[in-house]
């Protein structure tokens, strides 16, 4: 009879160190959903999210989260919002971290915790090819249509530095900006270099005329009570630096980097 209450105590003393380590790896994390990392993001947004002909996530940025996740012991899942304000929505409860090629802000900052910086971007002008010989820097602009995305830094340029008589075309996602391009609907667009170049590389009908240093930096964002969650991403974000497979990523999407 003692050695059976000995076995119980036992058993129930493995349980409850197991629970203790379950909590200690996720439970702080306060998830939306039990061992899994939901993601918000604004996509497609390629080269960073989009979904490739399966319906799998891809992109540079949903393959480093998939790594992160992957050193959690998570499962990825990824929700679907409009950029506008999308820091925010861990706050709301919607999802667990934006992984949206978000540059952060001050501004953004005040209201998301953000992760160690993970991709330096910078503004630029991409106009169609036939219009190159006109059309140079973002003073050529001037009595014309920039098309930008609705509360992004490109915007916000856009905004302090267009000229006076230039006017200003937001939109909701960047395939819409593509097409207005496209059909001449407006000039040019302001946005993210990567992004601007990304598609520049895939249609030879734009080109990239002008690029602005701006010394944007991208980051992940989450709530500000979410803090073991960014300090463990932070940790496997820093891991996969160190290991090489950071850079194993970048070459994919931006060759030469």
């Amino acid at each position: 009879m003692r050695r059976t209450n000995i076995v119980l105590v036992l058993v129930l003393v493995l349980a409850l160190v197991a629970t203790a380590c379950a909590t200690g790896s996720s439970g702080n994390y306060k998830l939306v959903k039990s061992g899994t990392l939901t993601i918000c993001s604004d996509a497609p947004y390629p080269p960073f999210e989009f979904q490739a002909d399966d319906g799998s996530w891809t992109g540079f940025d949903m393959d480093l989260m998939s790594k992160i996740a992957d050193g959690l012991g998570l499962t990825m899942e990824v929700t679907v919002q409009p950029f506008d304000g999308i820091w925010l929505a861990p706050q709301a409860g919607t999802c667990d971290i934006v992984v949206s090629a978000m540059t952060i802000t001050k501004e953004r900052a005040a209201n998301a915790l953000f992760s160690d910086p993970y991709f330096d971007a910078d503004q630029s002008l991409m106009i169609r090819k036939t219009d190159a010989d006109s059309i140079k820097t973002l003073a050529d602009m001037a009595g014309k249509v920039i098309g930008v995305q609705t509360g992004t830094t490109g915007e916000i340029y856009a905004q302090k530095n267009a000229p006076a008589d230039a006017t200003l075309k937001s939109f909701d996602e960047p395939a819409a900006m593509f097409l207005a391009l496209q059909s001449g609907d407006i000039d040019g667009i302001l946005q993210d270099f990567p992004v601007n170049l990304d598609r520049a590389n895939q249609d030879p009908n734009f080109v990239v005329t002008q690029k602005f240093f701006t010394g944007e930096q991208y980051g992940f964002a989450t709530s500000k009570d979410r803090t073991a969650l960014m300090d463990a991403i932070n940790g496997e974000l820093k891991k996969l630096k160190d290991d090489g497979t950071y850079d194993q990523i970048l070459q994919k999407y931006f060759p030469g980097a």
